[in-house]
């Protein structure tokens, strides 16, 4: 048989030799160029990959230099809620007059955990309570087993605590750069620096009174305050407080010519880096807020106004042999001296009888008006928010009058009474208090509220205290310090006095014949000692502080000491009276 043949054409290859090539041979090459292709995009690919990691890792590398090398630090501490806030970008320091810095900002870390995460959380606890001892391990336990994404841990932990949790590898615990708000004085300043919540908001002090403009600048807050001068008051007073068993104490330094507070102090004191774990009382700050019957040394004061009305002169006088009894009321000196007493005398016996006269003579609202002028009657305007209301009589009666002149029955805070002794010393001008350091040859405002002739008369008569007065043991050889003791007894809530416990306090300024500073000492409930025989009065108590603060800081202010101590050269400068010059007067 003949077979039929295909009608489609046979097509014959032939290979590069000239030989003919079957179906086979043509598959061949097909998938050959088909792999050719495929290897040719593969090598697309891995080109394109390289090159976009390189660009990545270039990236990474170039952000890695900027955040080491470039950047400030002022990346933001923790992501606000709202996209609109303003971003958190530092505090500013807060320097003394001399730039110690007082506060300052510094990187920390905290620890927070998502709880989902946490396989054991009991485990996790107990390992994480070895680091932190302050947490125990069953409230780590509830925390690091809570049905949440979030929990805080610990809020600015110290690098060692930091290595100690990142090393124990507990999947689920993280760390969060904050920014830690650090006071390297520590105590020290506590009150007039005051502290800042765990957001670093302000919201005790300078701290809080400042907090918009510490938050939005980089410019460090410059105070008044001289850290030197503040160590030396701050070491006088504890030693005070501790010879004496007091409960408190307070303290204060001020410029009487720009009325600039260089030293400040309440006792006892707090860490500012950890103010929750002090009590209240350590947090309470006695120089603002505490307001306080300061006993004699008002008689400062009383004696300045009746001088400065006419009521008086320093030649003038009383007798002082019987006690004022009114209503109910009898009062009586505490050292009598039962005879008629001069002006000088008055004051520098400290005669309880004599300033009753004084005041008596001048009227209640003479009395008011004056005292009022003083800013004594109101609350002081500050820069710190921890400033306390004087306590007056709502009906200020004759019995008032008699009382509020020897300091008795009005309570007032210890930055009162120094910002007017600043004005009694300074030739009469009261000034604004202020923890801010002044620029040079600024001008500062002040208000005239007696005469330079009352003022220079006030300054021999508060000399006279130190030299021969219940002041004795303020006095510092050179320095020219004078001053007033106080000693009150306190209220019981009942409203009676309590005779076992007293304020003891010492109001001073020195030189006194060309004033610059102004230094009050205060003590609460001091002891009587063996030492003082079975005293606790200011004279015993405060009136070496203020002597012993004198002696270390009039250097560190550039006051050189008298050589010599001439009583007609000081009474010269002081507007003494000629008949009343020279040791007028001998202690009795």
């Amino acid at each position: 048989m003949i077979g039929r043949r295909s009608d489609k054409p046979e097509i014959a290859l032939r290979s590069p030799c000239g030989l003919d090539v079957g179906p086979n041979a043509q598959t061949f090459v097909a998938l050959e160029g088909s792999a050719k292709q495929s290897m040719e995009t593969g090598k697309t690919r891995l080109v394109i990959a390289a090159l976009i990691f390189l660009f990545a890792f270039a990236a990474i590398g170039v952000r890695l230099f900027d955040l080491a090398m470039l950047t400030q630090g002022n990346e933001p501490s923790l992501a606000d809620a709202s996209p609109d806030a303003p971003l958190e970008t530092g505090r500013a320091n807060i320097v003394d007059r001399n730039g110690a810095i007082l506060a300052t900002t510094l990187p920390s870390s905290s620890l927070y955990a998502n709880p989902r995460q946490i396989l054991d959380p009991e485990a996790a606890a107990t390992l994480v309570a070895g680091v932190l001892p302050e947490f125990s391990a069953s409230e780590l336990t509830a925390r690091l087993g809570a049905d949440r994404s979030f929990v805080w841990l610990k809020r600015n932990l110290t690098p060692r605590q930091q290595a100690e949790v990142n090393a124990l590898g507990i999947p689920g615990l993280y760390f969060l750069r904050e920014q830690s708000r650090v006071y390297p004085q520590g105590a020290l300043a506590a009150h007039i620096v005051g502290f800042n919540n765990v957001d670093n908001r302000g919201i005790a002090g300078l701290e809080q009174s400042f907090d918009d403009l510490l938050r939005g600048s980089s410019t460090p807050l410059q105070l008044s305050i001289d850290i030197r001068v503040q160590h030396v008051l701050t070491r006088e007073l504890q030693a005070a407080m501790q010879e004496f068993q007091g409960i408190g104490a307070a303290g204060l330094v001020m410029d009487a010519k720009t009325g600039e507070i260089l030293a400040m102090t309440s006792l006892p004191s707090f860490d500012p880096g950890a103010p929750g774990e002090a009590p209240a009382d350590a947090r309470f700050n006695r120089a603002t807020l505490g307001v306080y019957e300061v006993g004699s040394v008002f008689k400062i004061f009383t004696t300045a106004m009746a001088l400065e009305a006419g009521a008086v002169s320093l030649e003038s006088g009383y007798d002082t042999s019987k006690p004022i009894r009114i209503a109910r009321f009898t009062i009586n000196d505490f050292h009598p001296k039962n005879r008629w007493l001069s002006l000088p005398e008055i004051f520098m016996y400290s005669s309880n009888i004599g300033s009753v006269h004084m005041a008596m003579d001048v009227g209640t609202e003479g009395q008011q008006r004056f005292l009022g002028e003083l800013g004594l009657l109101r609350a002081t305007s500050f820069e710190l928010p921890e400033v306390g209301q004087p306590m007056i009589p709502s009906t200020w009666r004759e019995i008032n009058t008699m009382t509020i002149a020897y300091g008795h029955g009005i309570a007032v805070t210890p930055l009162q009474v120094t910002r007017a002794m600043g004005a009694v010393i300074n030739g009469g001008q009261l000034l604004p208090a202020t923890l801010l350091k002044r620029l040079p040859g600024e001008t500062v405002p002040g208000r005239r509220v007696m005469s330079q002739t009352t003022s220079a008369q006030m300054r021999w008569l508060t000399r006279l205290v130190v030299q021969h007065g219940t002041g004795r043991k303020a006095d510092a050889p050179g320095y020219l310090v004078g001053g007033k003791t106080g000693t009150a007894d306190k209220l019981k809530p009942s409203g009676s006095y309590d005779d076992d416990a007293r304020i003891a306090s010492f109001l001073a300024g020195f030189p006194m014949d060309d004033p610059r500073y102004v230094i009050f000492a205060m003590v609460d409930e001091p002891q009587p000692t063996e030492a003082t025989h079975g005293y606790a009065t200011g004279g015993w108590v405060t009136a070496p502080v203020v002597g012993r603060v004198v002696e270390q800081i009039a250097p560190l202010l550039g006051v050189v000491p008298r050589a010599s101590e001439e009583p007609e050269v000081v009474e010269n400068a002081l507007l003494v009276p000629a008949r009343l010059k020279g040791p007028p007067l001998a202690a009795n």
